[in-house]
């Protein structure tokens, strides 16, 4: 079975940033508490994967996490400029990137390679004087590393983050132009196609996104949701597991043969009608990008 267990508790920052945290995008994110994984339904849809269609293979069809659910459940914005750039692996390159950004840079002890230790960005966010704009545009950034490290980018070792998503926060303006979204369905998307891997040990990436696409699409495969009326999605089953213990020790045969089984009506295609999700809890800024959410397919008359 797979190792996906990075239960890590996600940062809270101080509301004096809040109306900063807005500007950048990652504020609905930021709200996000603890969703404890189930590992045998992490594992159940990773067999059921395909890396050539990036599909779940089910009895009653493909289907996919999409950016309507990367919106809905985690609150990103999902169009905008592309999340890219050079990676270097150069520690000189990181230290100087983090001195022009936090005016401090952090010792080789305090990374791993190319990644920033999250203990090093925590530290460093908590002993910020919330004094002036510098002073609030670095706590701002150092929070939204954290974030990016644990519940939306995050590696393996559930410890570092890359500095490579750095120089994207170099200008605090332009931080919410980008399409943090679509990015964290690729990353969910990479991950998923290397978990596939017949050697493959470990999977990493944004599972609190691939855990409530399920919980929303198979509602009987989900716990049951302690905080229905909550924004982001994902906090519906924000500590899912006081509530519900049974759910965390399904074990994954049990999973197998509930998909294996799937009928047609158990799958909801429509997850979020007003039906299944309140419409007055989803803020209006959300929908600014549904444009983009689904595809258009024009036919041309000859």
């Amino acid at each position: 079975m797979l190792t996906c267990d990075h239960p890590i508790l996600p940062d809270r920052y101080d509301e004096r940033v809040e109306d900063h945290l807005r500007v950048t995008g990652f504020y609905y994110a930021s709200q996000i508490g603890i969703v404890q994984n189930q590992k045998a339904l992490v594992n159940a849809l990773v067999e059921r994967w395909h890396p050539d269609t990036h599909t779940f293979h089910l009895p009653i069809g493909e289907c996919a996490v999409t950016l309507e659910d990367v919106a809905l459940i985690l609150g990103l914005p999902t169009d905008g400029l592309p999340v890219t750039g050079m990676t270097i692996s150069s520690f000189d390159a990181l230290k100087a990137e983090c001195l022009h950004q936090f005016g401090v840079a952090p010792r080789k002890s305090e990374c791993r390679g190319s990644c920033i230790k999250l203990t090093w960005l925590r530290d460093l966010r908590e002993r910020l004087h919330l004094v002036d704009e510098i002073s609030i545009q670095r706590y701002v950034k150092c929070h939204i590393m954290l974030l990016i490290g644990t519940i939306l980018f995050g590696d393996k070792s559930g410890a570092s983050v890359h500095w490579k998503y750095l120089p994207l926060l170099n200008d605090f303006d332009s931080i919410g132009q980008y399409s943090w979204g679509s990015a964290c369905l690729a990353h969910l998307y990479r991950a998923l196609c290397r978990a596939s891997r017949y050697d493959c040990k470990e999977i990493d990436g944004p599972l609190i996104l691939l855990l409530v696409w399920a919980f929303m699409r198979l509602p009987y495969l989900a716990p049951v949701p302690r905080e229905p009326h909550s924004f982001p999605l994902a906090n519906r089953w924000r500590n899912w597991e006081r509530g519900d213990r049974r759910f965390r020790y399904l074990k994954l045969a049990h999973i197998r043969k509930a998909l294996d089984d799937l009928q047609e009506g158990q799958f909801v295609w429509v997850a979020y009608g007003v039906d299944r999700v309140d419409p007055n809890i989803i803020p209006a800024d959300i929908y600014m990008h549904s444009v983009v959410w689904s595809a258009t397919v024009v036919s041309q008359s000859k």
